[in-house]
């Protein structure tokens, strides 16, 4: 059998699409030349004849001397199919954005030189304060650095472990928050946990002018540091984890705050986290409920605050677990005081977003993400026996729900989901319709064009919680003071002529409030409750 005389060079139209192809036109059709392709080997495999022991091979064909460019061989794939690369530069920096700018050998040259002030180029915890500032962070970022160099096992730190220490955190972190939770935190960890914060805030505690008086009260030490940790927990770990990382941190103002102790020294200015007036406010307040004084409350305990404003069921699912940590809840019955401090900050702000959350989760009885409406009911049924109690015609829940379904406006019918709450900006009067009889009763009697005033101005105001700790702190001191004087039997303060300055009446504020401490407490052991 002949082979026909058929090739790619013989076939004009192909061989006219193949010469383009070579010289890289564009106006070639991939499909029609792979059909065409396929087609012709298609024929070469059918006209091929069985090879047989001892035939030699047919001679090749002759063709025409005329010279013709070589044909390539064609590789459609790669012409067709070629992969595109692009380049993506780095847009996510977890241990945030290199400065190139930056000139770590000068900044380790100045550290160098400040230790060489210092004698045997020995830093204690209280020289590492120059230090700290030559390095360009915060005061109290001292204490930090002094025990991330090792100079907790030693007593002091020297100028070549500090300097390695500090060059290896240079090259590796490249921002404040990613730089605090590298000292802080616990070798290999990457987020902070409650007890990493303690040398810090013992730092404070020993070393800030506000807060001299507590050296003659070192067992109030541990109680002021637990109320500040679980006050930054509070609002800078907005995923309730336990953990804080750096992108908590630069979400937060807590930088800002711990910088602004080197510059003002009466600590109760700063109304975030450190304020001694407001743990005083705090720790009374648990006091005052803690009647064996073990440091922790039954539920029947905290029924009683505010004159038993809050009911019985959302007091309940608190100790149900909802929204506390630890197993002693739920094993024993008993609330410590880390969870207090959440309590109170959300039971007098409930504007707060994780004010918001809390009781989100209380009122959530099955843990499905959404308020349903026999949730609601649930609630309401015990503020309507109380209202009864109180000789108050309640509102009929139908009616009540129509109120609170155009307070809110859900996206969803039927449905209220966190985020409904967070937008409508009313959640505190919601909250309160369902749980606090006390303040519903408030909000019932109050102009609503006022409350519609509230919700509209933006200013910087202070918060809810803020207004409720001033106020009770002035009770308080006012009552303490009036009962010392009652006891001394003399009220030689209100004969001066001069006035005391806002300074001194703040000092003697806090005496008082420490020795009233001491005496009602007596010695307290040092615990923590987490």
């Amino acid at each position: 059998m002949m082979i026909k005389e058929t090739s790619l060079r013989r076939d004009p139209d192909l061989r006219g699409e193949l010469a383009f192809l070579a010289r890289g036109c564009d106006f070639v059709l991939p499909s029609r030349f792979k059909k065409r392709l396929k087609s012709f080997q298609q024929t070469q495999i059918q006209n091929k004849p069985e090879k047989k022991p001892g035939t030699p091979l047919p001679p090749a064909a002759t063709l025409p001397s005329s010279p013709r460019p070589p044909s390539p061989v064609p590789h459609v794939n790669n012409v067709v199919n070629a992969p595109l690369s692009v380049n993506i530069p780095q847009f996510y920096f977890p241990e945030g954005l290199p400065d190139t700018c930056s000139n770590h050998e000068q900044t380790l040259s100045r550290i160098e030189t400040a230790f060489m002030d210092i004698e045997d180029q020995k830093a204690d915890i209280y020289e590492m304060g120059k230090i700290a500032k030559v390095c360009g962070c915060p005061l109290y970022w001292k204490a930090p650095m002094f025990r991330a160099a090792g100079g907790e096992k030693t007593g002091f730190v020297s100028a070549q472990s500090f300097i390695a220490m500090w060059k290896k955190l240079l090259n590796n972190h490249h921002d404040d928050a990613s730089k605090f939770i590298c000292l802080l935190a616990k070798p290999s960890c990457s987020s902070l946990e409650q007890e990493d914060f303690i040398p810090l805030l013992q730092d404070v505690v020993d070393t800030h002018p506000g807060l001299t008086f507590l050296k003659d009260a070192p067992e109030f030490h541990s109680r002021y540091i637990t109320t500040v940790i679980q006050r930054i927990f509070y609002t800078v770990n907005r995923s309730w984890s336990g953990k804080i990382t750096s992108t908590e941190i630069r979400k937060s103002n807590f930088l800002q705050t711990l910088a602004l102790l080197e510059e003002e020294e009466d600590i109760n200015q700063i109304t975030d986290y450190f304020s001694y007036e407001h743990f005083y406010v705090i720790y009374c307040k648990f006091w005052e409920l803690d009647s064996d004084h073990d440091l922790y409350i039954s539920q029947a305990d905290l029924s009683r605050y505010n004159d038993q404003a809050s009911s019985n069921r959302i007091i309940e699912r608190i100790f149900s677990g909802a929204v506390t940590r630890g197993k002693t809840v739920q094993q024993e019955g008993r609330m410590s005081y880390a969870d207090f401090v959440w309590f109170l900050i959300s039971e007098e702000d409930k504007r707060n977003p994780t004010s918001i959350e809390y009781w989100f989760r209380c009122m959530d009885v099955d843990g499905d993400g959404v308020l349903s409406m026999y949730e609601l009911e649930y609630f309401y049924e015990e503020q309507c026996e109380r209202m009864e109690a109180m000789g108050i015609e309640p509102l009929p829940f139908h009616d009540l729900l129509c109120q609170m379904l155009d307070l809110v406006k859900p996206a969803s019918d039927g449905k209220i989901t966190l985020r409904d709450l967070k937008r409508c900006r009313m959640a505190h009067i919601f909250y309160d319709t369902f749980f606090n009889l006390e303040k519903y009763l408030d909000h019932e009697q109050r102009d609503p064009f006022a409350v519609q005033k509230d919700v509209e101005n933006e200013g910087p105001e202070p918060s809810d919680w803020d207004r409720f700790a001033a106020e009770e702190y002035e009770t308080l001191v006012a009552e303490e003071s009036a009962q010392a004087q009652f006891q001394e039997g003399s009220f030689e303060d209100y004969e001066t002529d001069e006035p005391a300055s806002p300074s001194e009446f703040g000092n003697k504020g806090n005496k008082i409030v420490s020795s009233s401490l001491t005496e009602k407490c007596g010695k307290l052991q040092s615990v923590n409750e987490e």
